[in-house]
């Protein structure tokens, strides 16, 4: 083991790390008297700002929740690392070179902290990955695919876009060369492990890198770019790791942070190359999430660097959502959370259902900033959402719609606005402002009534049930609740048993998997719902993991399914598999994991193949229908069938 950091080199980081500077990585701060700066703590959601700095003494505390300590504690406790990492990051920083005790030395891969060289790895491969795409040959369909997107050499640069290539080993083995072990890189997300050794994580794909609000790079998105990428998935993220967490880190965010905390304004949009359009179009508070929703964390970290405190006057957040049905589901989900800013919320959605970058591909730069200035506010688009489910040209539509506007209406912070919100809704609905007004104040008193219900609920916090807005209280079923919530599987369906086997083998013979076979399989493939539910195990448990014992792999399976589906998971990993076994290895052959596998994959395609077929026939039915979307969806229809054919060529 490494020894200890010599004292005075702790001394000496302490020193020469300005905890201001330290902080402003993470909180937006302003003056709060002499020597003092403030601003929304990072430990602890609040409104008004409790967090303290004084950057003379080198302190900070925050008065609302407690905590409190020096420069190097708040990039331990901020971060999640050790004592000894958060000095070695501090030291980085500073470009300072630390000296150890009892032989310990800081150029050895021992005495870096974890951290440190997770981010070194990460940098290194970042590194790699844009000179492919730059110099590489076999790179000229990822440079085609961003100029396509109105994006050169110097966009790329910019935003560090790199190529990962097909081979599936080049990577693996330049970080190797830099001296990284293959537990870090593993570790890391960059590289899995196969039956043949490691092999890199992302494999033909343009990669975007990942960094978080410091700068480092922690992570990588990576989108298909090769019809035959046997991961059917358009976008691949990595996996969380000790220093990834995607719902803590938003893509875009070290350099939107100066735009946000100065404009005191942050635009949410969908995707990497979302971001890109809108930061070369002049919206530099353009950020997006990385492989999962707009969440709660994501919500404090903004509202931390935008000051989005209740004294001052409100900031703004944008956010920017595809026209069809699922952006519209998005764009509810945020509002579902609107209550958690201070600050006002704004949806933008461009005509036609354009995200940025098609829109500044097809219109330009000027578009694009329109559409965020033209963004209308989250409670209107909430609205106009709700009530455009409903027929308002019969009288039956526009009550339901009224019924389903209100408690939107009621929920309002700002109450001395309702009267103004209840006059355009009745309008946007066409009845009586008296009538909106009444179904509001029926929304008031269900809340009301909600609320106490679950304060005088048996088990409420103090007897009064949770005062905070995000406590969820949602009661345990029953076992036989349970028990009874999933349908047993028909194994008469060939389909059906050939899912029963894939998860037999494995749960039996886990080491026959390699990550990239989990990740080929959608969820969805799984036409049994409780064949569904322990594939969802498996994938929560992070597909099959090396080294672990057969017992604890089913036990970890078992833990991470749902209750409904652990009596099953128990009777897939004993029971029979009618396969013969390679007698070298004692696996089942890979032939007959293969054909489960297509078989499984197989399903997705056929039901999407459906789909399609379906909606062109309703299309040839309609007088009306747009022969433009016509031949698209017969195009699509098409690339459906030739990937359809491709697999089952693999197959045979």
């Amino acid at each position: 083991m490494p020894g200890r950091i010599k004292a005075e080199d702790v001394a000496l980081v302490k020193e020469r790390s300005s905890i201001e500077d330290v902080v402003r990585e993470h909180v937006t701060l302003r003056p709060a008297g002499p020597g003092s700066m403030k601003g929304l703590c990072p430990f602890h959601d609040e409104k008004t700002p409790s967090f303290n700095i004084r950057s003379t003494v080198g302190a900070w505390h925050c008065f609302g929740c407690g905590e409190g300590g020096d420069v190097i504690s708040f990039v331990q406790k901020v971060e999640h690392l050790t004592f000894s990492e958060a000095v070695e990051r501090l030291a980085q920083k500073l470009g300072m070179e630390l000296h150890y005790e009892e032989g310990g030395r800081p150029g050895t891969g021992e005495s870096l902290g974890r951290r440190s060289r997770l981010v070194e790895a990460h940098r290194v491969a970042q590194e790699f990955y844009h000179h492919a795409l730059l110099n590489s040959p076999e790179a000229r369909i990822g440079r085609d695919f961003l100029r396509e997107r109105g994006f050169d050499s110097e966009a790329a640069k910019r935003f560090g876009v790199g190529f990962a290539p097909r081979g599936g080993e080049e990577l693996s083995r330049h970080l190797r060369s830099k001296g990284f072990t293959d537990e870090e890189l593993t570790l890391g997300g960059l590289s899995g492990r196969g039956s043949r050794g490691l092999y890199d994580r992302f494999r033909g794909r343009l990669v975007w890198p990942i960094r978080d609000i410091t700068g480092d790079t922690v992570g990588f998105g990576a989108r298909r770019l090769y019809e035959d990428d046997r991961i059917a998935a358009k976008y691949l993220n990595t996996s969380e790791t000790p220093i990834y967490k995607k719902s803590t880190v938003l893509y875009g965010l070290d350099a939107a942070k100066k735009s946000i905390a100065g404009d005191r304004k942050a635009v949410i949009v969908e995707g990497y190359t979302d971001v890109m359009a809108c930061h070369l179009a002049g919206i530099e508070g353009a950020v997006a999430t990385c492989g999962t929703s707009f969440g709660v964390d994501h919500i404090k970290m903004l509202r931390r660097i935008m000051r989005d405190e209740a004294d001052l006057a409100p900031a703004k957040v944008v956010f920017t959502f595809d026209g069809d049905a699922a952006g519209q589901k998005a764009a509810m989900r945020a509002f579902g959370e609107d209550q958690r800013w201070a600050s006002q919320s704004f949806v933008a959605v461009a005509e036609g259902g354009m995200d940025p970058c098609e829109l500044r591909i097809a219109k330009g730069d000027d578009a694009v900033r329109h559409l965020i200035e033209d963004a209308v506010p989250m409670f209107e688009f909430a609205v106009r959402t709700t009530i455009d489910r409903f027929d308002l040209s019969t009288a039956e539509g526009r009550v339901q719609g009224m019924r389903a506007a209100a408690p939107i209406v009621n929920s309002i912070r700002d109450s001395s606005m309702r009267p103004e919100y209840i006059r355009t809704v009745s309008g946007w609905i066409g009845v009586e402002v008296e009538q909106v007004q009444a179904e509001v104040s029926r929304a008031q008193r269900m809340a009301a009534r909600d609320a106490k219900a679950e304060a005088d609920a048996p088990g409420s916090q103090n007897g009064r049930g949770s005062q905070r807005p995000d406590a969820d209280v949602v009661p345990e079923p029953s076992p036989e609740e349970v028990r009874s919530s999933l349908p047993a599987p028909d194994l008469r369906d060939p389909v059906v048993f050939a899912e029963r086997q894939l998860l037999q083998t494995l749960l039996q013979y886990p080491d026959s998997f390699d990550e990239a076979d989990i990740d080929g399989v959608s969820p969805d493939a799984f036409t049994a719902p409780a064949h569904r539910a322990v594939f969802d195990g498996v994938r929560s448990v992070g597909g099959p993991q090396r080294g672990m014992s057969t017992q604890a792999w089913g036990d970890a399976v078992a833990e991470a399914a749902p209750l409904s589906v652990r009596t099953l998971v128990s009777e897939l990993s004993v029971a029979p598999l009618p396969t013969r076994f390679d007698k070298a290895t004692g696996l089942p052959e890979r032939r007959y994991i293969d054909s489960l596998l297509v078989r499984v994959q197989e399903v997705t395609l056929t039901r999407k193949i459906g789909d399609a077929m379906s909606a062109m026939r309703r299309m040839a039915a309609d007088p009306h229908s747009d022969p433009a979307a016509s031949r698209t969806l017969s195009g699509q229809l098409q690339d459906l069938q030739r990937e359809l054919a491709q697999l089952r060529d693999r197959a045979s």
